[in-house]
């Protein structure tokens, strides 16, 4: 986060035709990313989320899962989740 700002820090991880983004300030390691997919999301690897495991739809069904909304995407077919506002 810049100074200054009230803007939360977003991290992108982009590929496969998608973006997988996460917001660590908001996460609460429920960790249903990674037991709904550990091919994507792994704590013990950096980076640890890498966006080819799996497909857009595998993706958005376990980022929807996430009760934090801490992660969010951004798919090719204009598809899309974030925090509400706030959330």
């Amino acid at each position: 986060m810049t100074e200054g700002t009230d803007r939360p820090r977003i991290i992108e991880y982009a590929g496969n035709g998608f973006v997988i983004t996460w917001e660590p300030a908001r996460c609460r390691h429920a960790a249903e990313c990674v037991r709904g997919l550990p091919t994507v999301f792994d704590n013990t690897r950096r980076p640890w989320i890498v966006t080819d495991g799996a497909t857009v739809d595998e993706v958005v069904t376990v980022v929807d899962r996430c009760p934090s909304y801490a992660l969010g995407y951004r798919t090719a077919d204009g598809r899309w989740r974030s925090a509400p506002a706030g959330a």
